[in-house]
């Protein structure tokens, strides 16, 4: 995952500080969603168990109930098929069945498909929030509640 997330940056010029190129936890994604169980990160393979992409839940505001959607990357062959919306599906029921109420999530407007994306799968934007884990060359900043959320 951590290749198919660096090629995807760097792809759009994204190779740069601030945004998730540089995480420490990319090369140990495994081991930074085990940490707590309100953590979870999804991957999803193909047949002959090629890695296609992946995306995870992590804490973003516990205290408000707000998840953040993290890390959704799908490798270039593999775009346009809908995997990003699988891959949303299941991280958004594992958030609401953990407790919590909204998901957040950053993005760059150079990623035009990923942006489109969200807005059609109903998240809102909303202005830049003022907490620590934003990364600082993220400019897009979206929301979603969880109730309609089906488990």
């Amino acid at each position: 995952m951590a290749e198919i997330l660096r090629r995807s940056l760097k792809e759009y010029h994204l190779d740069i500080p601030g945004t998730a190129y540089f995480d420490k936890e990319v090369d140990h994604l495994a081991e930074f969603y085990q940490k707590t169980p309100k953590r979870q990160y999804f991957v999803l393979v193909d047949e002959t168990g090629e890695v296609l992409g992946g995306a995870g839940i992590g804490e973003f505001d516990p205290k408000n109930g707000v998840a953040e959607l993290q890390k959704l990357y799908i490798d270039k062959p593999a775009r346009g098929k809908h995997l990003s919306v699988k891959l949303l599906d299941q991280a958004l029921k594992f958030a609401k069945t953990v407790g919590y109420k909204k998901v957040f999530l950053e993005s760059h407007h150079v990623l035009k498909a990923a942006l489109n994306l969200y807005k059609n799968y109903g998240f809102q934007q909303i202005a830049a929030p003022a907490n620590e884990g934003v990364h600082s060359t993220m400019d897009r900043f979206f929301i979603i509640d969880l109730n309609p959320i089906k488990n």
